[in-house]
């Protein structure tokens, strides 16, 4: 590999030495934090202030990066992870101290699980209090990094001025390297606020190492892939981060090989090419299907729970994996791991195979397809799938839609066709409520030309409702369908089905449009027969707005168990 790109040092004009001599002044720590993050380039930032960072909000006055102030940092958390799915570039988040550091947690868990590229930034307590000194500051933890470190993919810790811009660069770097993830630097109180004479910040160089496939491993995946019988592909979200969806259609048609999606893998395949198995992993049918593969190329997934039908999925065949995580290579099935970015290896494997004829392999998607069909109209759901067409109907085809984790969402994973690669997110990496709504504002941040979708049930819904005014303020175009079921339904139904009776799963709640109408904001109460119609209207009005729908929905029946 080379590292050219490290090894040309930019050179200054001598206007630009000048500068270096003679820096503004009234610049402190914070200065130096937003000055390197414009010299990545970054330009909108999530958060909220705290009083430890006051250094960094303060410096933002005097930079050109745009600021998303939420409510709740966890909610920053979330909308920074979106920020960060949908652009692919580095999402900064900017948090206080203890609290309002450890309120975060959450939302990283969830950027670490599907690979979002989030650069938190908190600060810390005086640097005399570093190292566990118990000196009884304010928002004082005896090591915070700590409560991060299981959860981020690299920790910085800043003790000086001068390090800041270093420990930022590296972070970046790390956050945008094959798998993407969440990042952590904490930098004390008193060297953000401290005056600095440091020259201001010029462009700093933080490109990202790449993951190349081994050319031997790549050799073997092709052999099998072209001399296969019966091969499949199961595409995760890594084909989706890694923008490689194209490379994902070329390859499956060169060896006609049927394609699965993960539930984070969706619209990495068009929902309704010759040889999509579309997205229903959590079906007999389908598990049975990719059993009987004689070679399996799985791209960007590590095969976990929601992807292997609750772990009873068995491959007979051959398995060929490919994982920029290398922790999650082999992690549930022996298989060929080749540890790469999914695009890069996607384009090695597409030169090195040969075409393979299979005139049986779309009537093969077919017959499944069919089988599924089969076993979900005999239960007589009518309702959910009515409900996604409703939706799919209402919502453009560009526009990204972000789901909680609530009864329809659980439907959308299986049944709804994304149409576009990047456009449907949900929380259901680590699994935590709340995800959606501020998800949804992250996404209308980087791109308000066109409107959002938020997906959440009633409870869900109340982990969000403060962001309703970060929604108005900012007059972002978020959508946000509400379902109302009363209480935490999936929760409700997991119950009845285990135990014979729920507890604690039914809520008290607002009424949602009067709510959203005290924030400024216009909803309208809808019902499965105006759904389509009135979410389109929502959609198609500037700024943000809210539709409620009453319903209670029910879980397709499971066939893991």
């Amino acid at each position: 590999m080379s590292h050219d790109h490290h090894d040309e040092r930019p050179e200054l004009t001598p206007v630009q030495v000048a500068a270096a001599l003679d820096p503004p002044p009234g610049r402190n720590g914070g200065d130096l934090v937003v000055e390197t993050l414009q010299g990545l380039g970054a330009a909108t930032v999530f958060g909220l202030p705290g009083q430890h960072a006051l250094g960094i909000f303060d410096a933002l006055r005097r930079s050109s990066l745009g600021y998303v102030g939420l409510r709740v940092e966890n909610n920053a958390g979330f909308a920074a992870d979106a920020y960060g799915r949908v652009t692919g570039e580095v999402a900064p988040l900017l948090l206080s101290t203890g609290p309002g550091a450890l309120t975060s947690l959450a939302a990283l868990q969830e950027a670490a699980a599907a690979s979002a590229p989030v650069l938190a930034i908190a600060s810390q307590v005086p640097a005399a209090g570093l190292g566990g000194g118990r000196h009884g500051y304010l928002h004082e933890l005896r090591d915070q990094q700590a409560s991060f470190r299981d959860i981020v993919k690299s920790v910085h810790t800043v003790r000086t001025a001068s390090q800041i811009p270093s420990a930022i660069a590296a972070a970046w770097e790390s956050a945008l390297t094959a798998p993407h993830g969440p990042v952590w630097i904490e930098i004390p109180q008193d060297v953000l606020t401290a005056p600095t004479t440091l020259p201001v910040v010029t462009a700093m160089d933080a490109t990202p190492r790449e993951v190349h496939a081994r050319p031997e491993l790549i050799a073997v995946a092709a052999h099998l892939l072209s001399n296969a019988e019966r091969p499949a592909i199961i595409a995760g979200g890594g084909v989706v981060r890694s923008d490689a969806s194209g490379k994902l259609r070329a390859l499956a048609e060169k060896v006609t090989a049927p394609v699965v999606t993960t539930y984070g893998g969706k619209g990495a395949f068009p929902w309704e090419h010759r040889l999509s198995l579309q997205s229903w992993m959590e079906d007999r049918h389908m598990t049975d299907f990719l059993e009987d593969a004689d070679v399996l190329l799985v791209v960007g997934s590590g095969l976990g729970e929601l992807s292997s039908n609750y772990h009873t999925f068995a491959p007979r065949g051959r398995v060929v994996q490919i994982e920029a995580d290398a922790g999650k290579l082999e992690s549930n099935h022996p298989a060929l791991g080749i540890h790469a970015d999914a695009r890069d290896a996607l384009a090695d494997l597409l030169e090195a195979v040969t075409a393979r004829e299979d005139p049986a392999a779309a009537e093969r998607v077919t017959a499944v397809l069919g089988r599924v069909r089969d076993r979900i109209a005999a239960q007589e759901r009518t309702l959910e799938q009515h409900l996604l067409t409703e939706i799919r109907t209402a919502l453009p085809d560009t526009s990204p839609s972000f789901w909680d984790m609530t009864i329809l969402a659980y439907w959308a994973w299986a049944a709804f066709d994304a149409r576009r690669p990047n456009t449907m997110h949900s929380a259901q990496g680590a699994g935590g409520l709340g995800y959606a709504f501020p998800a949804a504002v992250g996404a209308a941040a980087a791109d308000g030309t066109k409107p959002v979708l938020a997906v959440s049930g009633d409870g869900g819904a109340m982990y969000s409702i403060a962001e309703l005014a970060t929604a108005r303020q900012y007059g972002l175009p978020v959508t946000w369908l509400i379902v109302d079921d009363g209480g935490y339904g999936i929760l409700r139904e997991y119950m009845t089905d285990a135990f014979g009776a729920s507890t604690a799963t039914e809520l008290s709640r607002p009424d949602f449009v009067a709510l959203a109408e005290s924030f400024g904001v216009p909803a309208v109460r809808t019902s499965p027969e105006t759904l389509a119609a009135d979410l389109a209207e929502a959609l198609a009005q500037p700024g943000p707005s809210v539709v409620v729908l009453p319903a209670l929905l029910r879980m397709f029946e499971p066939t893991h168990l």
